[in-house]
């Protein structure tokens, strides 16, 4: 079973002549313990075109030292990574296997880099005796495995904190090494430098640069631009789901919601006889996705409006109810939305997300400059979002008015979305309407959550009632959220007389 750990580092430079300053200086320091050399052997794993190089992944499976096993790092920011292992085996562990798959889908991954890593550590102590750091000195030997035969060594020093410690005292240590002469490393990790100094015809210190993005001058340009931007959210946010990371559902969700409406809104840049398929794809994904999240954002307003109310107006087990009721609705969901992630279908569908990114299906328009051929794509959703509006605006209040005012929050995010994707070209005033469209989307959604809201409190209140309980706090709570709707209908005009002032249409762009 794979566990994890935050690893928060820094790495520096190291020569036959550095000499580490006495670190009972560093200021914090009690203590340095000294347990003697270890020799890390580690095999580095990656597809023969180094995919999860690419992405600043590194898998390996190393033995020697106190965490011998499989270990797979994803970034997390400039010095730190989540550090997910797994128990020392022959092959990939299962729980590794699925948190790469949507870099890798169905391509093996092989040996690409050895380390043979002597390290002298420094275990750092407080007063206490409380672990503040280890500083390690290696002396790194890496061989080329696949993709080229060279081989490289150097020696660093890498300055890890202690768990739960204060980032602060890395600043600490730092300044204690740098006024000894030692300078930061250049490179972000081990593998990456031996990636660099052992490809063909390199030469050792030699570092691999990747291409820069060209920036977007077409209209097409700008729409794949936002279509890939979402492509690498849905990747990256696929191991997160795999773990259950906070939010991670919910964004991952937002990204396929984002792309499907910026190849609807985009019709005429994109041929949709490409797109629509993909689309449709996108929007079971959004869907398998959805129902835990959305289970979530009712549980969460079902708790908030029982917390409000006053001690003396909850009456009968209420919160054990609602405590039951929502774990049945979402037991094994986050089993089911694992499933789809490791489907056949999810791995097309990346597939094809792959192929529309490669060779996209261009229409004319796409070579178009994008000022006018976006703000018109833009437009064409504001006139939707609009109609919808007024259309629900004249229903009397009731399941019609409801539903057509859920049709609304629908064509407010997307004319959201497409106001988003025309950012970079249309510049101050696409970044105004996304501002305005979001408040649209605020108070539409609101309602729409309080509609949902109050069929799951007529359904508890059902249930309380056949179980001889008091549904006097169900009807409560289902009367707030009527207010709460009819709060919103009426802020709704308001609202969208903001919005509908728009200047897209004087935008320009080359």
């Amino acid at each position: 079973m794979a566990d994890s750990k935050r690893e928060i580092e820094r790495k520096y430079e190291a020569t036959d002549a550095t000499r580490l300053p006495d670190l009972s200086r560093v200021a914090g320091v009690a203590a340095i313990d000294r347990p003697g050399v270890m020799e890390l052997d580690a095999v580095y794993y990656d597809t023969e075109d180094l995919r999860l190089a690419a992405d600043s992944l590194t898998l390996r499976r190393r033995t020697g030292g106190d965490d011998a096993g499989w270990h797979l790092k994803f970034p997390v920011a400039s010095g730190i990574r989540d550090e997910i292992r797994a128990p020392l085996s022959d092959t990939l562990p299962p729980d590794l296997a699925g948190l790469i798959r949507s870099r890798v889908r169905d391509t093996a991954v092989v040996p690409v880099v050895r380390l043979r890593s002597a390290r002298d550590v420094h275990l750092l102590t407080g007063p206490d005796g409380t672990p503040l750091a280890e500083l390690s000195v290696d002396e790194v030997r890496a061989e080329r495995l696949h993709g080229g035969t060279g081989s490289a060594a150097w020696s660093e020093i890498e300055v890890e904190l202690a768990d739960d410690g204060d980032p602060s005292f890395l600043d600490t240590v730092e300044r204690q090494l740098i006024e000894a002469g030692i300078r930061p490393s250049a490179a972000p990790s081990k593998l990456s430098r031996a990636l660099a100094e052992t490809s063909p015809g390199t030469s050792p210190g030699t570092k691999r640069r990747r291409r820069p993005t060209p920036s977007p001058h077409t209209a097409g340009d700008h729409v794949l631009a936002y279509a890939r931007h979402q492509v690498t959210a849905i990747v990256a946010l696929d191991p997160a789901v795999r773990r259950g990371l906070p939010d991670s559902v919910h964004r991952m969700r937002i990204a396929t919601r984002r792309l499907r409406s910026a190849l609807r809104t985009y019709r005429r840049i994109l041929d949709r006889s490409a797109t629509d398929p993909v689309g449709a794809e996108l929007k079971w994904l959004a869907a398998e996705l959805g129902i835990d999240r959305d289970q979530e954002v009712l549980d969460a307003r079902l708790r908030a409006g029982l917390d409000e109310l006053p001690r003396t107006l909850v009456l009968g087990p209420v919160r054990a109810r609602l405590r039951t009721w929502s774990v049945a609705r979402r037991n094994g969901s986050r089993r089911r939305t694992v499933a789809v992630l490791d489907s056949d279908r999810y791995l097309a569908l990346l597939a094809a997300l792959d192929a529309l990114l490669t060779d996209p299906p261009r229409l004319p328009a796409a070579a178009a400059p994008p000022g006018k051929e976006l703000a018109r794509a833009v437009r064409k959703d504001h006139e939707r979002l609009a109609a919808r509006v007024a259309h629900a605006l004249v229903l009397p209040p009731g399941p019609d008015r409801d539903l057509a005012l859920h049709d609304a929050r629908k064509a407010a995010k997307r004319a959201r979305y497409a106001a988003e994707a025309a950012g970079p070209a249309l510049g101050n005033p696409a970044r105004k309407s996304v501002q305005r469209l979001k408040s649209v989307q605020g108070v539409l959604g609101d309602h729409q959550d309080s509609v949902v809201a109050r069929a799951a409190l007529r359904a508890l209140a059902v249930q309380a009632h056949a179980a001889g309980e008091a549904s006097f706090t169900w009807g409560l709570l289902y009367g707030q959220e009527e207010a709460t709707a009819a709060a919103r209908e009426r802020e709704l005009p308001g609202v969208w007389a903001r919005a509908a002032r728009t200047d897209i249409g004087t935008a320009s762009g080359g």
